[in-house]
């Protein structure tokens, strides 16, 4: 019998393949037992080469299959709360891909059924928690080294957007990952939300309002602001700068190599979340592995994830209505108090 945790991984898209790849060739004390995806040649495909790695249909055929110790979610959000659910049934450690669901009305179901079973099994892929600056401006925010942290500025640049991807999704798909920044670096939930937009970029497809700026406010009062522009071309850049009562701290720019030459300067610009959170992603993996294999988890969990999504429905409606609009929340179960 293996030592190592045995994975299935639901979903064989884009992510599912990285996670696949990332499991079987840098993750240790762990193996892929087996790939799900409706698409049978695509699990097919997703298994190849990984020896003993079994493709399946269904999320009910890799949960019966005794050589599954743990699963790792990566489908579209709509398909995660029934997912979610089962895999509780089966009191098994599980890594969800962002969003935990796409609703907090679904998010809050799945935090009542962990908080049924009694222990947390469920462990939300924010990813970014995991990069070493953002640890880095965490731990000077808790330290208090620089007295009590005033504001936080974020911009998230990406090139380009897929086609189909909607206003909605700036929020859901994209400021989500700040939203979830702000309550890591703070510690406090997020109170309100506002959304402005003003002139937008002429590359933006039709019926996308492109930049858009996002203000948010915690618990303490501490304000931070979003610069989302989904479009910028140039490149993928997420950059946070901390204000701090004495001084400032900035994370996630260009910090080169720089090249001089032919009267021009410069350096290269990472081209997508991929390339520039790679080895955040493998950190994520390996601590859940580590802690899976003791029976725990070891970052974002499920309440982190209903409150990622109370803050994008705040979001989405701050987007359509041009107000400040409050993010509410139900109590926090006890489980969740230690964490």
């Amino acid at each position: 019998m293996s030592q190592n945790l045995r994975v299935a991984v639901i979903g064989a898209g884009r992510m599912g393949v990285d996670h696949i790849q990332r499991l079987d060739r840098r993750i240790h004390g762990a193996e892929v037992s087996a790939v799900v995806d409706i698409d049978p040649d695509r699990a097919a495909a997703a298994v190849a080469g990984i020896p003993g790695a079994a493709a399946m249909s269904s999320v009910e055929e890799a949960l019966e299959n005794p050589d599954t110790d743990a699963v790792l979610l990566a489908t579209p959000g709509f398909l995660h709360e029934d997912a979610l659910h089962a895999i509780l049934g089966r009191d098994l450690p599980v890594l969800c891909e962002k969003p935990l669901t796409p609703d907090s009305a679904s998010a809050w179901r799945v935090v009542q059924a962990e908080e049924k079973l009694g222990r947390q099994r469920i462990q939300v892929g924010f990813m970014r928690r995991y990069d070493a600056e953002y640890a880095q401006l965490q731990a000077l925010i808790r330290g208090g080294e620089l007295g009590e942290v005033l504001m936080l500025h974020h911009q998230h640049r990406n090139p380009s957007t897929p086609p189909g991807f909607t206003n909605e999704m700036l929020i859901n798909d994209s400021v989500v990952h700040e939203f979830d920044a702000v309550r890591f670096f703070t510690g406090e939930e997020i109170v309100s939300v506002q959304v402005r937009t003003g002139k937008a970029t002429r590359n933006a497809p039709a019926g996308q309002q492109d930049p858009q700026h996002v203000l948010l406010e915690t618990e303490s009062g501490v304000l931070a602001d979003v610069e989302i522009y989904v479009n910028a071309e140039f490149g993928y850049e997420v950059a946070t700068q901390a204000v701090f009562e004495q001084g400032i701290f900035r994370i996630g720019n260009d910090a080169g190599p720089y090249l001089s030459t032919q009267g021009r300067w410069g350096g290269p610009v990472s081209p997508g979340f991929a390339a520039r959170f790679s080895t955040a992603y493998d950190r994520e993996v390996q601590a859940w592995v580590d802690a899976a294999r003791r029976g725990g988890i070891d970052g974002p969990g499920a309440w982190d994830g209903y409150a990622a999504a109370a803050c994008c429905e705040a979001g989405v409606e701050a987007q359509r209505t041009g107000r400040s609009v409050a993010v509410t929340l139900n109590d926090k179960p006890s489980l969740y108090l230690q964490a």
